[in-house]
């Protein structure tokens, strides 16, 4: 049951997204946040950073955000119904690109990282692929998701250090994501409250990709969600050097009311 109107009220919730064509012919990435129609305090924010062929991508990432859409309308909060919803995205949208590449002969695949946060102010979290969610305290990263790609599998055997997997000649090669022959990894994971000062992210490898944790927690924690967005989407392209991927953020910052 949602916590009376004062409880809600107590809390500011500062939103932006970013997104950016970086050096790329096509734009494949999509975002969105999305406050519901009915449940105040109840917002979705979806990141999917499409793949495959001229257009391909852009229309599987497409379809991950009229997914998301479809099934934020009919949400209605109760226990365990955020995670499904959330699994149904990935489920739902991976079936919708499968039967868009049986009829457009293309292969389109995305990855998707969805974060929904309730009026309870508890948060749940999907992703599948290397788009990532972070979760900041401050200026200090408290959780993030972990990738799937090779990479990712390379760092958790041991093989390879976080460093090192930026510059790995495989980094983009990924291990599970939308539209696959193979089903996707459906990875969830739930923040029981969100306190003031935090910050959730989700965001695209075009952008991720160019910094460490600790300057991603700085600029979040130091300027105003828009602004953040900004100064994190110019970084990114001055370290791209002209080689930079499609880049999307999509952010929230939970402020204490004074």
């Amino acid at each position: 049951m949602p916590p009376p109107a004062a409880a809600r009220s107590a809390f500011r919730i500062s939103a932006t997204t970013a997104l950016h064509r970086g050096d790329r012919a096509y734009q494949q990435d999509q975002v969105a946040i999305v406050a519901h129609a009915r449940i105040n305090g109840c917002a979705l924010a979806v990141v999917a950073d499409g793949m495959g062929g001229k257009s391909g991508g852009r229309k599987a990432a497409d379809q991950v955000q009229l997914t998301a859409r479809q099934l934020f309308e009919r949400f209605v909060p109760s226990e365990d119904a955020a995670a499904q919803m959330l699994s149904q995205l990935v489920t739902e949208s991976h079936l919708m690109i499968k039967l868009t590449a049986i009829t457009a002969e293309e292969e389109p695949h995305s990855t998707v990282a969805a974060y929904l946060v309730l009026p309870d102010l508890s948060c749940e979290v999907v992703h599948a692929g290397d788009s990532r969610v972070y979760h900041f305290r401050g200026a200090e990263m408290l959780w993030r998701t972990t990738d799937h790609s090779f990479v990712q599998r390379l760092i958790d055997e041991g093989k390879l250090s976080e460093e090192a997997a930026n510059t790995h000649p495989q980094s983009n090669l990924l291990t599970g994501c939308l539209g696959t022959h193979s089903d996707p990894p459906v990875a969830l994971h739930r923040i029981e409250r969100l306190e003031p000062g935090d910050t959730l992210m989700a965001c695209s490898d075009g952008l991720w990709h160019y910094f460490t944790p600790k300057e991603l927690g700085a600029i979040v924690h130091a300027l105003p969600p828009r602004e953040a967005g900004e100064m994190l989407v110019n970084k990114a392209r001055q370290r791209a050097r002209g080689g930079g991927d499609n880049l999307s953020l999509a952010l929230m910052r939970f402020e204490a009311l004074k």
